[in-house]
């Protein structure tokens, strides 16, 4: 009986740690309304919200037109298109924020990044804990 208890109490201590990071994730549509879309001000966007660990970005856009890579800094500046086989072409790419720091995010179509803006640069914080 006292194992099944401390079991129980471990289970309820892992839920009340985990499970309100779980629940107070945010998912965001990438530029809102807009979408994922050329001529959007995407630093404007980002600037105006906070991302958590464990928040989801959805890039929205007509599968085709566009498409989405995480790439390093130098990708970023430089709008450096990674291999094909690393983009997301879904059309509703949903990335979850899994860990702390800078992510970065361009169109590998293409000049949308390099001409169009197509680039995004989310800072993202760990959850703070009541």
């Amino acid at each position: 009986m006292a194992l099944y208890s401390k079991q129980v109490l471990a289970f309820l201590v892992i839920i009340g740690v985990v499970l309100p990071s779980v629940t107070l994730a945010t998912e965001f549509i990438v530029g809102d309304a807009s979408g994922w879309t050329t001529n959007f001000d995407y630093k404007a966007w980002a600037r105006s919200k906070v991302f958590t660990v464990g928040d989801k970005l959805v890039f929205k856009y007509p599968v085709g037109k566009h498409n989405v890579f995480k790439v390093n800094d130098t990708a970023f500046h430089h709008c450096i298109i990674p291999p094909a086989n690393e983009a997301f072409t879904s059309g509703n790419d949903t990335i979850t924020l899994l860990t702390p720091g800078k992510k970065r995010y361009i169109c590998g179509v293409g000049k949308h990044c390099a001409r169009f803006g197509m680039k995004l640069l989310v800072k993202v914080v760990l959850p703070r804990h009541h």
